[in-house]
């Protein structure tokens, strides 16, 4: 066993919770922090046609502000957690909503591609808040409202994602471009100030070493298995360059793991994440992050073709987002119920319960795209699944680890559900770039392509079902 892992003993049982006075206002602020982070999600959504004009370059280039996103959260979000384990949580939520602004400043000011890809990559390095403000609940919110706190804080990335689309989509057809990052810049101020003013930094430290070969080489890994997948369909899956990414990773991944389990102070300590209600937990939690964003790759597309497709409802941006918005405000509001039925029957029962809800939102989604309602209905459906399901899996994760290991634990299960995003998007991506009709001399999905991602997201709700069955029971916690 590791050092930092024998060292628990001393650090497992936190101090007197100093905002335990104040756990409204905590939960308050941590919320709106994650909300804010996670809008870096769609913000750039409404110019990304239009920033190839934006930054003078191709658009293959230009696809590059929205891979750096994408890269520098799964890199940033392990080790964010892992430095706020040692050095205070509170610490890094901060340098972390820092980064957001500072990337968001430079967004602002950006006329080209290079500053853009600074910008966005920085946007992305701040991905580690969700995680480390549920790790600062876990050691400051009372245990009685730990759960419903938990889960709003999970609740935030579906949210923030799906708030940003049409807040986004107003403010560019009301002003120019660069008003969405200054104004993203502005709100993280706000976030950074209600922190420094509400939240307490958290009394738990792991103490330690930072594993630096650690975190170069699991951020060498997941760069090349992300590349891989978020530029598969554009370099050609069998191509030498995917192929060869995919083996580094392979390679990469396993002596990374070795170096991890023979160091004395590992960024991740794999003894605690084989425990079968971790490790299955970060499983269910790749399958969910699969099935989230099937429903964001689907419904936009419907919504936007033209009616002359017979198949597309030939909305635009700003409509794509309020049909969308529902769900990331039933996200939310299912955070009290999520915690509800995980004090009566368990977390593990929740999460179950998300899946078979998100099976059948995906399953309305086959046959109901040929209306504004029936797309909110649905969009709304599988939003009340996720919500109860990503509420559940901070309680399973904490039940689980020691609470000096609470951050890199809960930064680890937020990673997982990027990677199975990531491999949505991929795989989403193929299907319907295969499966299309032409209309006006261009080739648009089928109808049967939006029914086989809609399928296919039920499918993987129905396999993360099975895969939370096999998590070990445990009693309600109190």
């Amino acid at each position: 066993m590791s050092q930092a892992a024998q060292a628990d003993g001393a650090t497992s049982a936190p101090a007197e919770a100093p905002a335990a006075s104040r756990p409204t206002a905590v939960i308050a602020v941590l919320a709106f922090a994650g909300v804010t982070v996670s809008l870096m999600q769609t913000l750039i959504v409404p110019i990304v046609p239009r920033l190839p004009e934006y930054l003078h370059t191709t658009p293959a280039q230009a696809a590059w502000a929205v891979t750096a996103t994408l890269l520098a959260a799964a890199v940033a979000t392990p080790v964010a957690g892992r430095l706020g384990d040692m050095y205070g949580k509170r610490r890094v939520l901060l340098g972390s909503i820092g980064l957001m602004v500072a990337g968001s400043v430079v967004a602002a000011l950006s006329g080209s591609l290079a500053p853009m890809i600074v910008a966005r990559t920085l946007q992305g390095a701040s991905a580690g808040v969700i995680p480390l403000g549920i790790s600062i609940m876990r050691d400051t919110v009372p245990a009685h409202r730990l759960g419903a706190a938990t889960a709003a804080m999970s609740a935030s990335l579906g949210v923030g994602g799906a708030l940003g689309l049409p807040s986004a989509a107003l403010l560019v057809q009301n002003a120019d471009w660069h008003a969405l990052f200054w104004t993203a810049a502005g709100v993280g101020v706000l976030g950074a100030v209600l922190v420094v003013a509400a939240v307490p930094e958290s009394p738990v430290r792991s103490g330690g070493r930072f594993d630096p070969v650690g975190a170069l080489g699991l951020s060498a890994g997941l760069l090349c298995l992300l590349l891989g997948v978020s530029k598969g369909a554009d370099w050609g899956w069998t191509s030498g360059t995917v192929l060869g990414l995919f083996a580094a990773a392979a390679v990469v991944l396993a002596l990374w793991g070795a170096w991890e389990l023979r160091t004395a102070h590992p960024l991740v300590d794999l003894r605690t994440t084989v425990r079968p209600q971790v490790l299955a937990t970060n499983a269910a939690s790749v399958v969910f992050g699969f099935a989230m964003f099937a429903m964001s790759l689907v419904l936009p597309q419907v919504l936007q073709l033209p009616a002359a497709t017979g198949h597309g409802l030939g909305r635009d941006l700003l409509t794509v987002g309020l049909v969308m918005a529902p769900s990331g405000l039933v996200m939310m509001a299912m955070a009290p119920v999520s915690s509800r039925i995980s004090r009566a029957a368990g977390p593990k029962v929740t999460l179950m319960a998300g899946a078979v809800v998100v099976a059948l939102g995906y399953g309305l989604g086959t046959v109901l795209m040929g209306s504004l309602w029936e797309l909110v209905a649905v969009s709304s459906v599988i939003g009340c699944g996720i919500g109860l399901a990503y509420g559940a899996m901070p309680a399973l994760i904490m039940a689980a680890v020691p609470v000096s290991q609470t951050a890199a634990a809960n930064s680890l299960n937020t990673l997982m559900r990027s990677v199975g995003t990531s491999v949505s998007s991929a795989v989403a991506g193929v299907v319907l770039a295969h499966m299309t009709v032409d209309f006006a001399g261009t080739a648009v999905p089928s109808q049967g392509a939006f029914q086989t991602v809609m399928a296919m997201g039920a499918g993987a709700a129905v396999v993360a079902l099975l895969v939370a069955a096999l998590i070990p029971g445990a009693r309600p916690r109190p």
